[in-house]
């Protein structure tokens, strides 16, 4: 791959079969980097493709005020350069190919860009599912197995497969994330594209009466689940339920090649509950550059 050139294509430039090939057989491969993920997701993308599509790097961007800057989509955790064999050269190259019409870059990289370049890092937290289910519960947290006992005690039930479009509705009552309605529409039409392909999962959890208490939205790739979207009704909060939940699909999946990628989080809170499953931190980088002009700077400052 030395020496290899790299190329900036537009969209409609991109071989999307040799695309999702190289997502599909790269070591550090993610859902959010397949075609069909961007297309849904980002209001335009184009790339950086090295040699023959060895490595690649989909550059997320919108423009406004006739400026063009580069993004991170919503419901996308991690993006950057993809590929085997990634080195600190490697993913330099790329980096310095970025082209220099995007005067703001403010995007994530994943966990296989992370070298000495001085970037931020951020937290991603994941669980191996390989173990068996006695083995991973063992590194539960006491606090995890109270919540655990408290759900046990008021009979919850566990079920999958219940309507996607349950919990997008109550995750964007809630929007915690500040996520606009088209960032909704966006996801729901990607949901419904992999629930076609059986690579998305609907979970709740239910009381003895039979009313949602919590429930969540998984994604499947690269022997990764993505636990992308939580939707807890507002009102009465029922003690356990969302651990419940999580309990129960890792019982469920216990056993697989598989990691239950959590999706973060820097947030002390949600770090604490991530970690209380026995998950382990994952570090990925976020690229910053401005080079906006100073009166941008001046408004954007306001």
């Amino acid at each position: 791959m030395p020496g290899r050139t790299i190329k900036y294509l537009r969209r409609g430039e991109i071989d999307t079969t040799r695309w999702d090939q190289c997502i599909s057989t790269a070591s550090n491969g993610l859902v959010y980097a397949y075609s069909f993920y961007l297309d849904h997701m980002s209001r335009h993308w184009d790339a950086l493709v090295m040699g023959d599509y060895e490595a690649v790097m989909p550059l997320t961007w919108n423009r406004k005020w006739g400026i063009s800057y580069l993004y991170q989509p919503a419901f996308t955790a991690s993006l950057g350069v993809f590929g085997n064999g990634l080195t600190k050269e490697r993913v330099l190259r790329m980096l310095d190919a970025i082209p220099k019409k995007f005067r703001l870059i403010e995007i994530e990289l994943n966990k296989d860009n992370v070298f000495d370049f001085g970037f931020p890092l951020r937290n991603n937290f994941v669980l191996d599912l390989a173990r068996p289910y006695e083995d991973i519960s063992a590194g539960y947290n006491d606090n995890l197995r109270r919540n655990l006992k408290k759900a046990s005690a008021q009979q919850l039930r566990y079920e999958t497969n219940i309507d996607p479009d349950l919990v997008l509705t109550i995750s964007e009552d809630a929007n915690r994330s500040n996520y606009k309605t088209s960032d909704f529409k966006r996801f729901s039409q990607l949901c419904n594209y992999l629930c076609q392909r059986n690579e998305a999962l609907a979970c709740g959890v239910f009381t003895e009466e039979n009313e949602l208490a919590a429930s969540a939205l998984f994604f499947f790739s690269h022997h990764r689940a993505y636990y992308i979207l939580v939707g807890n009704p507002a009102g009465k909060r029922i003690e356990g339920a969302s651990h419940f939940l999580i309990d129960r699909f890792i019982a469920t999946h216990a056993g697989r090649n598989m990691l239950l990628d959590f999706e973060g989080s820097d947030i002390e809170g949600l770090a604490n509950f991530y970690g209380s499953f026995g998950a382990q931190a994952e570090q990925y980088a976020s690229l910053r550059i401005n080079r906006l002009p100073w009166w941008v700077k001046l408004i954007k400052g306001n």
